[in-house]
């Protein structure tokens, strides 16, 4: 499981963006279970996203499909970090960049 920061100004209509955001990107229905929303889609036999405390940062916790074959696991990856793009309101940069430690 993976907790990723918010960009402020985008946490007013997070939940509203995780739902879109698996329609849009991964053409997928989520299904809905105690404010979590998941789906399964190509490598990805999981992938489960609800909202943390106030909308500032959002949960995350994936499985894979380890027997995938290449190309499906290249769709699902890109996919998948285009979702967190979506949802957090960081470019892939700017979410490496904030998980570094400070010096």
């Amino acid at each position: 499981m993976q907790e990723y920061p918010v960009k402020r100004g985008q946490t007013k209509d997070l939940e509203e963006r995780l739902i879109k955001g698996f329609v849009d990107i991964f053409g997928v229905e989520a299904e809905e279970k105690d404010g979590h929303y998941s789906i399964a889609y190509g490598a990805i036999k999981r992938l489960e996203v609800w909202p943390g405390e106030k909308g500032k940062t959002v949960f995350v916790d994936t499985e894979s499909d380890i027997s995938a074959s290449d190309d499906l696991i290249l769709d699902s990856n890109k996919k998948f970090r285009r979702y967190l793009d979506l949802i957090s309101g960081f470019s892939t940069k700017e979410r490496v960049k904030r998980a570094k430690p400070k010096e």
